[in-house]
Protein backbone atom coordinates (compact mmCIF):
# COMPACT_ATOMS: atom_id res chain seq x y z
CA UNK A 1 0.00 0.00 0.00
CA UNK A 2 1.13 3.60 -0.76
CA UNK A 3 1.32 5.01 2.89
CA UNK A 4 0.78 8.36 0.91
CA UNK A 5 -2.89 6.97 0.26
CA UNK A 6 -3.64 6.11 3.50
CA UNK A 7 -6.41 7.74 4.75
CA UNK A 8 -7.98 7.43 8.70
CA UNK A 9 -9.88 9.81 11.00
CA UNK A 10 -7.88 9.39 13.70
CA UNK A 11 -10.11 11.84 16.54
CA UNK A 12 -13.19 10.32 15.38
CA UNK A 13 -12.08 6.93 14.45
CA UNK A 14 -10.13 6.05 18.04
CA UNK A 15 -12.57 7.78 20.24
CA UNK A 16 -15.37 7.48 18.91
CA UNK A 17 -15.53 3.90 16.98
CA UNK A 18 -12.70 2.08 19.48
CA UNK A 19 -10.20 -0.22 18.17
CA UNK A 20 -8.19 -3.16 18.77
CA UNK A 21 -4.93 -3.83 19.99
CA UNK A 22 -4.10 -7.64 19.70
CA UNK A 23 -0.33 -9.35 19.93
CA UNK A 24 0.53 -13.06 20.08
CA UNK A 25 0.70 -15.76 18.11
CA UNK A 26 -1.32 -18.89 17.61
CA UNK A 27 -0.53 -20.69 20.92
CA UNK A 28 -0.93 -17.12 23.15
CA UNK A 29 -2.25 -14.05 22.43
CA UNK A 30 -4.88 -11.53 23.59
CA UNK A 31 -6.75 -8.15 22.29
CA UNK A 32 -8.21 -5.53 24.03
CA UNK A 33 -9.72 -2.34 23.10
CA UNK A 34 -8.45 0.72 23.11
CA UNK A 35 -9.40 4.54 22.47
CA UNK A 36 -6.38 6.85 22.95
CA UNK A 37 -3.91 6.26 20.76
CA UNK A 38 -2.45 8.43 17.82
CA UNK A 39 -0.54 8.23 14.36
CA UNK A 40 2.15 10.20 12.54
CA UNK A 41 5.82 10.18 11.66
CA UNK A 42 8.80 9.46 13.63
CA UNK A 43 12.50 8.66 12.60
CA UNK A 44 11.15 8.89 9.25
CA UNK A 45 8.54 5.86 9.59
CA UNK A 46 4.88 6.12 9.54
CA UNK A 47 4.04 5.19 12.90
CA UNK A 48 1.36 4.35 15.80
CA UNK A 49 1.46 5.01 19.22
CA UNK A 50 -0.96 3.03 21.64
CA UNK A 51 -0.94 3.74 25.83
CA UNK A 52 -1.46 0.58 28.01
CA UNK A 53 -1.60 -0.09 31.92
CA UNK A 54 0.78 -2.27 33.27
CA UNK A 55 -2.47 -4.26 35.03
CA UNK A 56 -3.89 -5.19 31.88
CA UNK A 57 -3.26 -8.33 30.50
CA UNK A 58 -2.37 -7.26 27.16
CA UNK A 59 0.70 -5.28 28.79
CA UNK A 60 2.49 -8.49 29.06
CA UNK A 61 1.58 -9.68 25.69
CA UNK A 62 3.34 -6.51 24.50
CA UNK A 63 6.36 -6.62 26.82
CA UNK A 64 6.70 -10.39 25.16
CA UNK A 65 6.29 -9.52 21.55
CA UNK A 66 7.75 -7.38 18.48
CA UNK A 67 4.63 -6.60 16.73
CA UNK A 68 0.81 -6.03 17.21
CA UNK A 69 -2.00 -4.97 15.51
CA UNK A 70 -4.72 -2.09 15.91
CA UNK A 71 -8.00 -3.10 13.76
CA UNK A 72 -10.96 -0.82 13.43
CA UNK A 73 -14.53 -2.48 13.07
CA UNK A 74 -18.17 -1.35 11.74
CA UNK A 75 -20.99 -0.45 14.22
CA UNK A 76 -22.42 -3.95 14.26
CA UNK A 77 -19.04 -5.33 16.31
CA UNK A 78 -19.05 -1.98 18.91
CA UNK A 79 -20.59 -4.76 21.51
CA UNK A 80 -17.64 -7.45 20.63
CA UNK A 81 -15.47 -4.20 21.08
CA UNK A 82 -17.24 -3.33 24.41
CA UNK A 83 -16.70 -7.00 25.71
CA UNK A 84 -13.19 -7.10 25.26
CA UNK A 85 -12.28 -3.42 27.14
CA UNK A 86 -14.40 -4.65 29.86
CA UNK A 87 -13.30 -8.29 30.48
CA UNK A 88 -10.11 -9.83 31.43
CA UNK A 89 -7.89 -12.71 28.74
CA UNK A 90 -6.48 -13.27 32.02
CA UNK A 91 -9.50 -14.49 33.65
CA UNK A 92 -11.75 -15.62 30.28
CA UNK A 93 -11.57 -16.31 27.66
CA UNK A 94 -13.18 -12.91 26.53
CA UNK A 95 -12.74 -13.76 22.48
CA UNK A 96 -14.73 -16.41 22.69
CA UNK A 97 -18.17 -14.39 24.56
CA UNK A 98 -17.78 -12.24 20.99
CA UNK A 99 -18.24 -12.94 17.27
CA UNK A 100 -15.15 -12.35 16.35
CA UNK A 101 -12.89 -14.67 14.66
CA UNK A 102 -9.41 -14.58 14.85
CA UNK A 103 -6.76 -14.26 11.92
CA UNK A 104 -3.20 -14.91 12.21
CA UNK A 105 -1.29 -12.90 9.82
CA UNK A 106 2.58 -13.60 9.42
CA UNK A 107 3.42 -10.98 12.11
CA UNK A 108 0.69 -10.52 14.19
CA UNK A 109 -2.85 -11.92 14.69
CA UNK A 110 -6.00 -9.71 13.92
CA UNK A 111 -9.51 -10.44 13.52
CA UNK A 112 -11.51 -11.46 10.38
CA UNK A 113 -14.15 -9.53 10.70
CA UNK A 114 -12.03 -6.22 11.10
CA UNK A 115 -12.24 -3.56 8.22
CA UNK A 116 -8.91 -1.63 8.74
CA UNK A 117 -5.53 -3.57 10.43
CA UNK A 118 -2.69 -1.74 10.95
CA UNK A 119 0.39 -4.30 11.73
CA UNK A 120 2.79 -2.21 13.96
CA UNK A 121 6.75 -3.43 14.62
CA UNK A 122 7.06 -2.33 18.26
CA UNK A 123 10.15 0.58 18.28
CA UNK A 124 9.74 1.96 21.42
CA UNK A 125 8.00 1.93 24.86
CA UNK A 126 8.16 4.40 28.00
CA UNK A 127 5.93 4.21 30.97
CA UNK A 128 4.50 7.97 31.43
CA UNK A 129 5.96 10.31 33.70
CA UNK A 130 3.35 11.89 36.10
CA UNK A 131 6.26 14.68 36.69
CA UNK A 132 5.52 15.52 33.53
CA UNK A 133 2.19 16.28 33.16
CA UNK A 134 -0.66 19.42 33.96
CA UNK A 135 -2.13 18.82 37.63
CA UNK A 136 -5.30 18.45 35.85
CA UNK A 137 -4.38 15.72 33.87
CA UNK A 138 -2.82 13.68 36.84
CA UNK A 139 -6.10 14.96 39.08
CA UNK A 140 -8.73 13.33 36.32
CA UNK A 141 -6.61 10.56 35.18
CA UNK A 142 -4.03 9.34 37.54
CA UNK A 143 -4.71 10.35 41.25
CA UNK A 144 -5.54 6.62 42.47
CA UNK A 145 -4.52 4.66 38.93
CA UNK A 146 -0.57 4.01 38.02
CA UNK A 147 -0.22 5.67 34.59
CA UNK A 148 -0.05 4.78 31.09
CA UNK A 149 3.05 3.22 28.66
CA UNK A 150 3.36 4.24 26.11
CA UNK A 151 4.00 1.68 22.69
CA UNK A 152 5.02 3.19 19.35
CA UNK A 153 5.14 0.75 16.66
CA UNK A 154 6.72 1.52 13.13
CA UNK A 155 3.47 0.84 10.56
CA UNK A 156 5.15 -2.00 8.35
CA UNK A 157 1.47 -2.81 6.71
CA UNK A 158 -2.12 -2.09 6.05
CA UNK A 159 -4.81 -4.21 5.61
CA UNK A 160 -7.84 -2.08 4.26
CA UNK A 161 -10.92 -4.42 3.56
CA UNK A 162 -13.49 -0.30 4.15
CA UNK A 163 -15.63 -0.49 1.05
CA UNK A 164 -14.98 3.14 -0.48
Amino acid sequence: MNWDEFAIRPFYDLDKRWALVTVGNEKRYNAMTISWGGFGTLWHKPVATIYIRKTRYTYEFLQDNEYFTISFYGDEFRECLGTLGSKSGRDEDKIALTKLNVEFLELAPTFKEAELTIVCKKIYSQELNKNNMSSDIVNRFYKNDEVHEMFIGEVVEIIDRRSN
